[in-house]
């Protein structure tokens, strides 16, 4: 190969990375993996990522994301959900809905293995405060540990 095509490759390359490239928390998506895909109840992972001082006019929309397989035999999951900012702490219990007996699962499939993508704000929020901020899940389900759960985990995309 010549250089100058190598050339075009690279520079190709360095416009790819500069364009994914997002602000402080343009997009945040982590997810933590269970063993044996068994959330147990006392596992609660926990999230944390920086809001500047530029970002607390920004709204942001907030989900939980999860993966189970086709064998989980359930229609929801109930979580209990902390956010601990630089001057508050807050928790709520919702009750996040993964299939409708008419439609079956509500998420994104690949073979088994279902993904969701909820809403646990109604609209949009804002971080008023810069600092970090954790947010700490727990299944607080009957079903202990609650099976077929590979990955749970935060998205947090700021509106544009």
């Amino acid at each position: 190969m010549n250089a100058s095509i190598k050339g075009i490759i690279s520079l190709s390359l360095c416009f790819c990375l500069v364009a994914c490239k997002t602000d402080t928390i343009g997009t945040y998506e982590k997810t933590t993996s269970f063993k044996k895909q068994e959330w147990p109840g006392n596992d609660k992972p926990s999230f944390t990522f920086n809001i500047k001082d530029t970002d607390t006019v920004a709204a942001y929309n907030i989900y939980v994301v999860l993966r189970h397989t086709d064998a989980y035999r359930f229609n929801n999951i109930w979580l209990k959900i902390t956010r601990q900012g630089p001057d508050t702490t807050y928790t709520q219990q919702v009750d996040l809905r993964l299939a409708a007996n008419s439609q079956g699962w509500l998420g994104t499939g690949m073979d088994d293995i279902w993904e969701h993508r909820i809403p646990i704000t109604n609209g949009s929020t804002k971080f008023r405060r810069s600092g970090d901020y954790t947010f700490t899940l727990e299944q607080v389900m009957r079903q202990d540990p609650l099976l077929h759960v590979l990955n749970a985990g935060i998205r947090v995309e700021k509106q544009p």
